[in-house]
């Protein structure tokens, strides 16, 4: 059972500071435009990549399928393709499928990572816990 503690602690307490882009926003559009054709994209800010606390098994499972034990989590939207989040809502990724510094790819969307964020470690529960609506 998650805890209101483990969400808690996801959401706001300490982690791994690392930096996302650092140029405008329209740039980083244009890079993921050319990585990632025709793919959705969702720009966001105070952002949490998630590593996702797995046992081997499931770690092997997720690999199989080409997703990645990670997921995001964004305290606020800035801009989103698809106009599927309005700015300033939250939002939090299914499972990645690739990762690179200012980017997290999931199957239907590229998140672009915008300013600082965090890197910290969670189980599976305590991620997908958080839903919307």
């Amino acid at each position: 059972m998650v805890t209101l503690e483990e969400i808690s602690q996801l959401l706001y307490g300490a982690g791994e500071e690392i930096l996302g882009w650092q140029g405008s926003q329209d740039e980083l559009i244009a890079l993921s435009e050319k990585a990632f054709p025709g793919k959705a994209l969702c720009v966001v800010k105070q952002w949490i990549l998630i590593d996702l606390t797995v046992t081997p098994a499931e770690k092997d499972k997720l690999t199989g399928l080409g997703l990645l034990p990670a997921t995001l989590f964004a305290h606020e939207i800035v801009h989103d393709s698809q106009n599927r989040f309005q700015p300033t809502m939250w939002v939090r990724s299914n499972f990645g499928v690739s990762s690179s510094p200012y980017m997290f790819e999931t199957k239907n969307t590229v998140y672009l990572l915008l300013g600082p964020g965090l890197r910290k470690e969670a189980s599976i529960g305590v991620a997908f816990s958080m839903k919307a609506g």
